[in-house]
């Protein structure tokens, strides 16, 4: 890797104009393209401190050995030659959407001397007018089929075409209506010609013109007792309204516009557009995209407006484009959209109505091609043994990690810490297997430390030393291993929701005194299941640990396995700031591409890791807040709780209350009244609460809550 200051241009050196730059490697290979309004300010932005940098910056900064700029005379010429520049170069470090699949799209080929109506895949081609894109060829199909009963238009290819008119009679659809044999001279060319441009013009959402003159001769073939005729023009006008209901009404004013969103994650982006023509849905397409590039939304939607029509021109470009965010130049984008269809066009976030409401839709098919790409991405066998082997690889281990489990530590400024474990078998979540851990600040019967403040390291430590020394114990029990057990680690980990905890022994582990741990009596020795054949809790080692974080937990988790005298399971960290992967031991991480299916998968284990502890955490903090003194009250059940509060209306009332006044309560004996009385005055506040703003003494309503 290179310092950004052995390539930094000398000051005075750089223009202070519009332009473009390239940030080139060792090899003089281009890795990113960039534009700006002042190369000066944009470039001196590059060549600062790499702490104070974007993580992918100063990884492209240091990647890059030289710099290099062409001065333009606008922003929109400086658009127009980043895009190009970017389909030239193709830099690892810019952004870049890709179709997942070439979509279709319905062509009519004015270029012909009969023009033809087909589906189109691929490059557009000159002189041919293009509809779509749409997610399905037999949605184009079956929209042509009930089009050529009005509009009967050539399909056939060149070599049918000529065929026919070397026979001297037309095809099937000839005779049945659907072609007008412009092979045997039915139409002449200006009459074919003239069937395809209306043929265009409805489909580009003109509709009610030819709707409404079907009907008049309709009408009028009905009054001069045409009804063979009139009856064939009520079917076509049955069947255009049929293919109008196939592309649905979303905006009434015959809008023009395609609709863009977004769905983004730290590492992934998928873009999703709506072509809305004559108000109706005509086309939808989509893109995922890596986030290799230090980029926001706004600058998400400058790089798809660039992809999606880069290569457009005229009609192509709508009249009004709908974003979710608008680019840091969204003057000079609309100005480069603008040239490009050859009249104004409206770049903008829509605020109400009916655009509003399809944008939300639009947003939810993002949101859903996102999470069915990592679907797909995870699910797929191939690409699982792949992203196990690099793993391997990577880490230098001796067969891929079949189990995997993943460690993450949360807390809520330094309260309720807790601790996760996911476990990935083969690639895969296998959630009956992943635990969560309250942090005690210690480890079986030794007080480490005290549990308090924001210690991830030595909370890593003691998530990793409770586990394993659960599994040394299952070993113990089984007669594999000779070694200590923490029976107290059986009433605090618990599998996800619906699974119970594993009962600890009757005597406080922390009292004088307390037995050790037996093996329970119902156990087959060297079976590592239950007596019902269901596996037992941590009888199984992973051949890898990964933790949410870079050198310290890494360590941390090294060190608890080591004092174990554990040493047949890897381990590794996945810090969030670069997505490094750190090894024990190790000063430099391994970085692994960012196109590894090995390095997506630690990702997906360590961000599920990482939402499990948090909802985990979130639900003791939420089940601490609304606690009531009520609930220490021994004896004490629910009713009455709630008979105590609506009798008095307050726990504050309550607290004043005195043992006889509660002893009118239904239900209440001496003793009880005696216990609440007690329980609210330990629990008194030492002053009442008062709102900062008014001054006002504020005062407790319920007894499901405390100041």
């Amino acid at each position: 890797m290179a310092a950004p200051s052995s390539y930094r241009p000398r000051p005075g050196e750089i223009p202070d104009s519009p332009g473009v730059y390239k940030f080139r490697d060792e090899h003089r290979r281009v890795i990113y393209v960039g534009k700006a309004k002042s190369l000066r300010q944009r470039l001196a932005s590059y060549f600062q401190d790499l702490a104070n940098l974007h993580p992918r910056t100063a990884t492209m900064v240091t990647t890059a050995a030289s710099v290099e700029w062409t001065v333009v005379s606008t922003e929109v010429e400086a658009l127009q030659l980043e895009y190009s520049w970017i389909k030239e170069y193709d830099p690892r470090f810019n952004v870049k959407y890709r179709d997942d699949k070439s979509y279709p799209y319905l062509a009519v080929t004015l270029n012909e001397e009969f023009p033809r109506v087909q589906v189109m895949r691929g490059a557009k081609r000159k002189g041919v007018r293009y509809f779509g894109p749409y997610g399905h060829a037999w949605a184009i199909r079956e929209t042509v089929d009930l089009m050529l009963r009005v509009f009967p238009v050539r399909t056939c290819s060149a070599g049918v075409l000529k065929n026919h008119q070397q026979k001297g009679r037309p095809c099937l659809l000839g005779y049945i209506g659907k072609c007008s044999a412009p092979c045997v001279g039915r139409v002449t060319p200006e009459e074919h010609r003239e069937l395809a441009e209306e043929f265009c013009d409805f489909m580009a959402g003109r509709t009610g013109t030819y709707i409404r003159r079907l009907e008049k001769q309709m009408m009028a073939a009905a009054e001069e007792m045409e009804y063979e005729r009139a009856a064939r023009l009520r079917d076509d006008i049955e069947a255009l309204r049929r293919a109008l209901e196939k592309n649905a009404v979303v905006l009434t004013d015959a809008t023009d516009a395609d609709l863009m969103a977004l769905a983004e994650d730290e590492l992934e982006a998928a873009v999703q557009i709506f072509h809305v023509r004559g108000g109706r849905v005509r086309g939808q397409r989509g893109w995922v995209t890596d986030k290799v590039e230090a980029v926001d939304t706004a600058g998400l939607v400058e790089h798809a407006l660039q992809q999606l029509y880069g290569e457009e021109r005229g009609e192509s470009v709508p009249k009004e484009v709908l974003v979710p965010a608008l680019p840091e130049a969204a003057d000079t984008v609309g100005q480069w959209l603008s040239e490009r269809r050859g009249a104004q066009v409206s770049l903008r976030i829509p605020q109400r109505g009916d655009k509003k409401d399809l944008m939300a839709t639009v947003q939810r098919n993002a949101q859903q091609a996102l999470a069915l790409h990592k679907t797909k991405r995870a699910s797929d066998l191939t690409t699982r043994s792949r992203a196990l082997e690099e793993i391997a690889e990577a880490l230098g281990l001796d067969s891929a990690p079949l189990r995997i489990e993943c460690f993450d530590i949360s807390h809520f400024q330094g309260e309720d810490i807790v601790a996760s474990m996911v476990v990935f078998e083969d690639g895969l979540p296998r959630k009956s297997e992943y635990r969560r851990f309250q942090i005690r600040g210690r480890v079986g019967d030794t007080q480490v430390w005290h549990g308090e403040g924001q210690d991830d390291v030595r909370s890593m430590h003691e998530v990793i030393s409770r586990r394993f020394r659960r599994y040394l114990a299952e070993k113990d029990r089984t007669g594999e291993w000779i070694g200590a057990d923490d029976p107290t680690d059986r009433a605090d980990e618990t599998a996800e929701a619906g699974t119970t905890a594993v009962p600890g022994p009757a005597t406080a582990p922390d009292a004088p005194g307390a037995p050790a741990a037996q093996p329970a009596p119902d156990v087959l020795a060297g079976s590592p299941t239950e007596d019902d054949g269901r596996p037992r809790r941590f009888a199984y080692p992973p051949q890898l640990i990964v933790v949410d974080g870079g050198q310290p937990q890494v360590a941390a988790a090294q060190r608890a396995l080591d004092e174990l005298g554990i040493d047949d399971v890897a381990v590794c960290g996945l810090a969030k700031r670069l997505e490094e992967v750190w090894l024990p031991g190790e000063s430099d991480p391994v970085v692994l591409p960012r196109s590894s299916e090995g390095l997506y998968l630690l990702q997906r284990v360590r961000d599920t890791a990482h939402d499990f502890a948090i909802r985990y955490q979130r639900s003791k903090r939420t089940k601490r807040i609304r606690t009531s003194p009520l609930d220490d009250v021994h004896g004490l059940g629910e009713r009455r709780k709630q008979a105590l509060i609506k009798h008095f209306g307050s726990v504050k009332r309550l607290r004043q209350a005195t043992i006889e006044q509660i002893c009118e309560v239904p239900g209440m004996g001496r003793k009880t009244a005696e216990s609440v009385v007690a329980a609210l005055a330990a629990a008194a506040p030492a002053a009442p609460a008062v709102n900062t703003a008014t001054g006002e003494i504020m005062e407790e309503n319920d007894g499901g809550s405390t100041a």
